[in-house]
């Protein structure tokens, strides 16, 4: 038994290092990743390096929660792979020791692994998601910095363009510049042309003054009571232009003005909502029956005067009258009733009465079903937005539950290759990680579109890979009670 126990913690052990090696590997490749898609956003812009280092540290949450059942799945197949390699796993079972009593324990661990991931994603990830938008989206609507590039244009300041032919590197001087400037309530549309100039920023004012020598001005005046356009152009030997660059700075607003979605909500914020949601739906429901239950049609006597022509037309379409003409509308209350395609109908005493009772009967059915297809709309509005909070409800247990189940299919699976070596067990991973993930966001959108259940979608591969993994533990404890092993 304290041998058994010896090499239980011998595996543990021996799982420590790849585990480690894989997590802060895949972190790594997550982070990259991360950079390379959101790296424009970040570029020339400005943004002080620590508001750049708070946006990685907050985007490092999801990735934890991606990395860990991986890195699990990884350390397991190497771990019991090289212990099947190097002949230990027949050592154990001709010393009558079961395998699966060598995989509780990393079971255990994983078990361990899948609680504080659960605790993460609940109290850990939320914010860390809802900080992470609110940063994104300021950094987003920053304007891009003053970069001017020699023979490209610059349009980064509100109502003026750059063209610059020439940049000095030396001392930030530019040469034959070209100042498109556009037209507003307190100046006239110009192009400003300077052989020299250089720019001057005033931080504490928020001011960039540009001073250009040796050009010309060419405004286009507009003046009432003149055909055409006016064009007034002057030389000039040196002048100045400074521009408010407020915008250009960047600038942190308050998170918590900005709403919660389902990825920074923690469950039991989530279940409140899915409560409301539903309370709404079953009280659409009801004033929906309330109002359609005491839904009945009146006879009236005489032919309203707003029925129209085509109302009487549509009588004859919808099949409430059977006949082939119909005489004159005023002559209609002096017409006994006529043999109709109704019960109701039959028992008017006149075709007014009968005209009027299934024009009003028709004009019911049309608001009935109009109040049907917005109850209709409503609920599956409501009941989309339930799903969605559902699936993110199960996507915070079953990513962490997947710890267990990469332990419960690694393991075997690495005592039934025999291979302890990175390549080809970090090969395995990946195929298995990435049927996993498509499942899970496959399943996402299946379920946000209401086709199938939050839990199917966010649970199916985690049901087929512990359905695997307990094929593969049952095949090596075949293999250890088989004929000629010990029980």
């Amino acid at each position: 038994m304290a041998f058994v126990s010896k090499l239980q913690l011998d595996i543990l052990k021996r799982h420590t290092g790849p585990f480690l090696f894989c997590f802060l590997t895949i972190m790594f490749l997550l982070l990259m990743q991360f950079l390379i898609q959101f790296i424009e956003h970040l570029v020339g812009k400005d943004i002080p390096l620590l508001v750049i280092f708070e946006l990685i540290a907050t985007n490092l949450a999801y990735m934890v929660v991606l990395a860990v059942p991986m890195a699990v799945l990884v350390a397991t197949l190497i771990a019991f792979g090289k212990f099947a390699e190097n002949s230990e796993l027949a050592a154990t079972k001709a010393a009558g020791i079961n395998p699966i009593r060598l995989i509780l324990p990393v079971i255990a661990v994983a078990a361990l692994l899948s609680v504080f991931l659960m605790w993460f994603s609940n109290e850990v990830l939320p914010e860390a998601n809802y900080k992470a938008r609110a940063l994104f989206i300021d950094i987003r609507m920053k304007k891009p910095g003053f970069d001017l590039r020699e023979n490209e244009f610059y349009d980064g300041l509100d109502g003026y363009t750059f063209l610059v032919r020439e940049v000095s590197a030396a001392d930030d001087s530019l040469f034959q510049i070209t100042l498109f400037q556009d037209a507003s309530q307190n100046r006239d549309r110009a192009v400003i042309k300077a052989d020299r100039g250089f720019l001057e920023s005033n931080e504490e004012l928020m001011l960039l003054t540009l001073h250009l020598e040796n050009g010309t001005i060419l405004r286009h005046l507009s003046r009432s009571g003149t055909r055409g356009v006016v064009l007034e152009e002057t030389s000039f030997d040196r002048y100045r232009i400074s521009f408010d660059i407020s915008d250009l700075s960047f600038s942190r607003t308050n998170p918590e003005r900005r709403r919660r979605d389902g990825r920074t909500m923690r469950i039991q914020a989530m279940r409140a909502v899915i409560d409301s949601l539903q309370a709404e739906k079953n009280h659409e429901i009801e004033q929906y029956i309330d109002r359609t239950a005491n839904l009945h049609v009146r006879s009236l006597h005489t032919l309203p005067t707003d029925v129209s022509p085509q109302e009487e037309e549509d009588l004859l379409t919808y099949g409430a009258i059977d006949f082939q003409d119909i005489p004159e509308r005023n002559t209609f209350a002096t017409i006994p009733p006529i043999e109709t395609n109704f019960f109701t109908l039959n028992q008017l005493q006149n075709l007014s009465s009968q005209t009027s009772t299934a024009q009003q009967g028709l004009l019911g059915f049309r608001n009935t079903l109009s109040r049907l297809e917005n109850l209709s709309s409503s609920l599956t509005w409501r009941s989309e937005r339930i799903a969605s909070f559902a699936v993110e409800i199960h996507k915070k247990i079953s990513l962490p539950v997947a710890c267990i189940i990469f332990a419960l299919v690694g393991a075997p699976l690495g005592m039934l290759t025999k291979k302890g070596n990175l390549g080809v067990n970090a090969l395995i991973a990946t195929v298995l990680f990435t049927f996993y993930w498509i499942s899970i966001i496959q399943g996402e959108k299946l379920a946000d579109r209401l086709i199938i259940s939050p839990f199917t979608g966010m649970w199916f591969a985690n049901i087929l890979l512990f359905i695997l993994g307990l094929i593969l533990m049952a095949r090596i404890s075949r293999e250890y009670l088989w004929p000629g092993g010990k029980s």
